[in-house]
């Protein structure tokens, strides 16, 4: 490539992917360096959106009749807080978030934590799953493709039933640089043809949200 592609390149390269570049660390540690310094999980998990997304999967865990649960990406438990599940396990990159969330559950014997790192878990004798398997506004802080390719694979891997998914299925619409947006739909219609898309519930306008909820179920 000459100087000229990389002149053009890099000036309709959008502003967001060039800070990434330049300043993004990778998923996992900036999200541990976000917790360690008294950051949250987000807007997302808390106020209304919080409240939309418990009420949206507290009704299917009943109505399905779902006995155990699975998190990927538990974050730092508000969310949690306001679900209501028979079994929980919740795991996440983020040993700081991990530590708050047995802290804050300490007394609920129905609720299990853990701390994983991809390249130090491996779970083909299937121990880590569930009747459902969680994904609550995950995907689209994946920067990565290889950690999105993992993390998907072992979100469907640890569902013995269902799939639950809360995000945005808009590629390109990044904001910020830990932010990467991705059709994850045609992902799973590729990938795990084997699930099939249940259900589709959009956010209500008061929350704010870009991301809606799908319930997947395997064939």
């Amino acid at each position: 490539m000459d100087l000229k592609q990389t002149l053009t390149r890099a000036a309709t390269t959008p502003a967001v992917v060039r800070l990434r570049h330049l300043t993004f660390k990778g998923s996992g540690r900036y999200w541990e360096d976000r917790y360690a310094a008294g950051g949250t999980s987000g807007p997302g998990s808390y106020g209304a959106s919080a409240q939309w997304k418990a009420e949206v999967v507290n009704s299917w865990v009943r109505e399905l009749g779902v006995t155990s649960v699975i998190d990927l990406g538990c974050g730092d438990g508000n969310q949690l807080s306001l679900a209501d599940y028979p079994r929980y396990l919740g795991v996440d990159r983020s040993a700081t978030a991990i530590r708050q969330c047995i802290e804050r559950f300490k007394s609920d014997p129905t609720k299990s934590f853990l701390r994983f790192e991809p390249t130090e878990l491996a779970d083909p004798a299937g121990w880590l799953r569930a009747d459902m398997a969680l994904s609550m506004e995950v995907i689209f802080h994946l920067v990565e493709d290889e950690v999105f390719e993992d993390y998907m694979r072992r979100l469907f891997a640890s569902a013995e039933r269902y799939v639950v998914i809360c995000s945005n299925d808009a590629p390109g619409s990044e904001r910020v640089p830990h932010e990467r947006h991705r059709s994850f739909t045609a992902w799973i219609a590729r990938e795990c043809p084997q699930w099939q898309l249940q259900r589709k519930v959009d956010p209500p306008a008061e929350t704010g949200l870009m991301s809606s909820l799908y319930l997947y179920a395997s064939a």
